[in-house]
C-alpha cells in the first residue's frame, strides 16, 4: 500500500489557513496519528471564532481546499471587486441564494467579495430579507477574517475597511 502524505502546499505550526467551509483559521498542529490501523499525518487547524478544531489528513489537503491565506495582490483584486457595480441576477432567490453559499464555499476571496458587494445594502436603501442578511454577514466575516490577517489588523478593523470601500 502506497501512501501520498506530502501535500504541494507546505504548511507549518503557526499559520494562517483558509479552509473553505468555515473562513480563516490557524494551524496549531501537524501530527502522526495511528487511525485505524494506518499512521496519518494529520493538520491540525484551530477556528477560534467557532471555537472548533479540525484534523485534516495530509493526503486531503487539495482535494478539501484548505490554502494559505491569500497574496496582496489577490486580495486588492477582491477589495476592487467591491469598488464595482452590484450585479444581482433576475432569477429567483432560492437559486441566487445557492450560487451565493456556494460562492462563499468556494473560499475563493474575489467570489466572495462578490456576494459582499452584490448583497451590500447602505442604510437609505430597502430592507433585506432575513436570509440576505445571513448570506451576506457570513460573506462580510469571511472576507474581514482574511484582509485582516494579511493586514495585520482585527477583523474588527477589516470590517470597517470593507463597509468604508462599499459605501463609496
Amino acid at each position: 500500500m502506497i501512501k501520498k502524505t506530502s501535500s504541494a502546499i507546505a504548511f507549518n505550526s503557526g499559520d494562517f489557513v483558509v479552509y473553505p467551509a468555515h473562513g480563516v483559521g490557524k494551524v496549531s498542529d501537524i501530527s502522526k496519528q495511528k487511525i485505524a490501523g494506518s499512521e496519518l499525518e494529520l493538520i491540525v487547524v484551530n477556528f477560534a471564532k467557532d471555537k472548533m478544531t479540525l484534523r485534516i489528513p495530509m493526503a486531503k489537503v487539495e482535494s478539501v481546499g484548505l490554502r494559505k491565506i491569500s497574496e496582496a495582490s489577490t486580495m486588492s483584486d477582491a477589495l476592487n471587486v467591491l469598488k464595482g457595480k452590484a450585479k444581482v441576477k433576475k432569477v429567483m432567490w432560492s437559486r441566487r441564494a445557492q450560487e451565493y453559499e456556494n460562492k462563499i464555499n468556494s473560499g475563493n476571496p474575489v467570489a466572495v467579495a462578490e456576494v459582499v458587494r452584490d448583497l451590500y445594502r447602505s442604510e437609505n436603501l430597502a430592507e433585506q430579507s432575513y436570509s440576505e442578511r445571513q448570506i451576506y454577514e457570513q460573506a462580510l466575516d469571511r472576507l474581514a477574517s482574511e484582509v485582516a490577517v494579511c493586514d495585520n489588523t482585527s477583523t474588527e478593523e477589516a470590517t470597517k475597511k470593507l463597509l468604508s470601500i462599499l459605501a463609496k
